[in-house]
């Protein structure tokens, strides 16, 4: 297997979700630190326009999305399951509940003057007017939520995951880790360790707990790599394809064709290129870069949409 390659920045909470897992799966990687704005050449040379980070690369084989990466994870090593076999549903619901509805209360609420002195940081005035003009582009059809309604919302998830926590379970679902876990750890992660709010936390002894838990996972063997060299990696090499997997019927008509494949809340940056595999989870594409060459972006079916080029 080539090596697993991760372009991400460090203040990215999905960022820190990919970490996390890959240190639970006591995976080695390279690190690929990339712009957290646009633009990001090397990045779009690897995934043809896609902007949401991180983003994953094994070889040619480019992955997208936090929720694939992690069922890519997975494949590469089952032990230590993200998807404890008891309790794989549940978790995969309250993961994505954490991924959209929890994440998209957590980013208002850190946008209150301390929080944004913490994760701006260093950063000039300049700096933030491009990261405001950057992200007002990348929310797509994402409602803006106010301070006080942030607060109010933020406050009460809180108390739900302390609830979870109350009957002394060391995680969300019980004695060990899951994909809940580590979908919510990135929300409250930023919260904690970026934004520097750690006021909420303070009445909330079982979520601190918790959250002192996960850290502890850490981030796994990594050394860094430059992003030139991840493209032309990708260039040298060849997809790993789908042995033992095929594409489900709803979509095997459509292989071959040039199809465009675009998230379907925010960072609304469609991807071109020939669908070559479908199947209950996952959505594959073929394209030609002239920097990256032949390259295979892959993007979970859940949150995506894909149309044959041309259509409205």
């Amino acid at each position: 297997m080539s090596d697993i390659i991760l372009h991400h920045y460090q203040n990215s909470p999905f960022s820190e979700k990919a970490r996390l897992m890959l240190g639970f799966k006591k995976l080695a990687w390279k690190s690929v630190d990339i712009p957290s704005v646009m633009p990001k050449p090397d990045v779009t040379a690897l995934t043809g326009g896609y902007r949401r980070t991180p983003v994953m690369q094994i070889g040619a084989d480019i992955y997208c999305d936090t929720a694939l990466i992690a069922d890519v994870l997975e494949r590469l090593q089952p032990s230590l399951s993200l998807y404890p076999a008891d309790i794989a549903g549940a978790s995969k619901i309250l993961a994505q509940w954490a991924d959209s509805t929890f994440f998209w209360t957590v980013i208002p609420y850190c946008f209150q003057p301390t929080g944004v002195a913490n994760i701006f940081k260093g950063a000039s005035p300049e700096q933030m007017q491009v990261f405001a003009a950057d992200r007002a582009k990348f929310r797509g059809v994402i409602p803006r939520m106010g301070l006080p309604q942030a607060i109010g919302q933020f406050h009460e998830m809180l108390n739900r995951i302390e609830h979870m926590l109350s009957d002394g379970r060391d995680y969300l679902f019980g004695p060990v880790a899951s994909i809940a876990d580590f979908s919510t750890y990135h929300g409250v992660w930023f919260v904690h360790d970026v934004a520097k709010l750690t006021e909420i936390f303070a009445d909330k002894p079982k979520l601190q707990a918790w959250h002192a838990r996960m850290t502890a996972i850490g981030h796994g063997t990594s050394e860094k790599l430059d992003s030139g060299y991840a493209v032309q990696i990708a260039k040298e090499s060849q997809s790993a394809g789908f042995a033992g997997r095929k594409s489900d019927e709803l979509y095997a008509a459509h292989l071959g064709e040039v199809v465009t494949i675009t998230p379907s809340d925010y960072g609304l940056d469609p991807v071109e290129g020939e669908l070559i595999f479908a199947d209950a989870t996952e959505y594959a594409i073929k394209r030609i870069d002239e920097r990256a060459g032949e390259v295979v972006v892959h993007f979970p079916r859940m949150g995506f949409q894909l149309k044959k080029s041309g259509d409205a």
